[in-house]
């Protein structure tokens, strides 16, 4: 482990994770879940933290960011390297609002625990030692990296993180615009385990559309950079999945803000729409910038947003996942990065 100067910390930076539609609720095949998704243009959240005596956790959202400091501290134990931290949460995501807030301040601050305690480890150990991805990978891999995730889903006998099935770059002149409505938040925890237990298994033939959309009509269309037909596809996709879970959210997208917030963006160009997991919040994508930067402004427009950096974001998808690096602790420089 490089010897840690006088006032130096590693930070972590992770963006937030769309979540564009479920695989396969029925398990027939012996996998559940798996999903297609992507590391969203903003907003991040950022932790830094350096090694101490004792754990010591500031900042926000404190008593969940300690939590995943004890448990990555228990997984790997005192012999590992697992001493004291000081672990600064900066800002975190919007909760509970389908962008993966609590996967993304896990990961992150296992990360940055990690570089602390000199422990080389990947994103899925990572998950692990903290308990996430039980579920869905998507959030694991897009910390990893950017462009569209592919993944696989979970056998039921295993405790390991679903499988990177494919990861392909979007475009560089397609932009997303993420809204986040205020609006009831998306259930999530035991909520969420309660709520996937009680729904009913989707048709097969539902299933097997699915995967035809994403293998012959989704990936291909992004590979050749097609956006009409990208669009499509996932407004399909998150048509038949979101009817997977209307009985629970109350309709194919959650009713209100969010299911408004699809119908308009359509209306206004954008190719592909859809809420992101359980909402409330929604995406578009269309191509160019000034494209983008007007569909921004009509939906900021439709929630009444006058801070320009609040609840809806605008740009290219990310070519990378988590950023890592060393600096003097809380550099002021570094604490308005989006």
């Amino acid at each position: 482990m490089t010897p840690w100067p006088n006032g130096q910390a590693v930070f972590v930076e992770a963006p937030a994770r769309l979540h564009f539609g479920v695989l396969d609720l029925r398990g027939a095949l012996g996998r559940s879940f798996g999903g297609i998704g992507a590391a969203a243009p903003a907003p991040t959240l950022l932790v830094s933290a350096c090694p101490a005596d004792t754990l010591e956790v500031a900042g926000e959202d404190v008593d969940r960011a300690a939590g995943f400091a004890h448990r990555f501290l228990a997984h790997y134990g005192p012999g590992n390297g697992g001493g004291g931290v000081r672990l600064h949460v900066h800002r975190t995501l919007p909760p509970h609002s389908g962008l993966g807030s609590g996967t993304q301040l896990a990961l992150a601050v296992a990360r940055a625990l990690a570089e602390c305690c000199g422990v080389a480890t990947d994103a899925p150990a990572l998950a692990r030692a903290v308990g996430r991805g039980r579920r869905s990978a998507i959030g694991t891999w897009t910390f990893t990296g950017g462009g569209l995730v592919l993944e696989g889903g979970r056998r039921p006998e295993s405790d390991g993180v679903a499988p990177l099935l494919a990861r392909l770059p979007f475009p560089p002149a397609w932009r997303c615009v993420v809204a986040v409505p205020e609006a009831a938040p998306g259930i999530s925890g035991e909520e969420e385990a309660d709520a996937l237990a009680e729904l009913a298994r989707p048709p097969e033939c539902d299933v097997e559309r699915v995967a035809h959309l994403v293998l012959m009509a989704l990936l291909p269309a992004l590979a050749e950079a097609d956006l009409a037909t990208f669009g499509a596809a996932l407004r399909e996709i998150q048509e038949i999945t979101g009817r997977w879970f209307a009985s629970v959210q109350g309709g194919t997208f959650a009713p209100g803000p969010s299911e408004e917030l699809v119908r308009r963006m359509a209306e206004w160009g954008a190719s592909g729409v859809g809420q992101s997991s359980w909402g409330p919040a929604v995406y578009g994508i269309v191509d160019g910038e000034a494209a983008g930067l007007r569909l921004a402004e009509r939906v900021r427009a439709l929630l009444g947003v006058t801070d320009v950096a609040g609840r809806v974001y605008e740009g290219p998808f990310r070519t990378d996942g988590a950023r890592v690096w060393r600096a003097r602790e809380h550099p002021s420089t570094l604490l308005g990065v989006p």
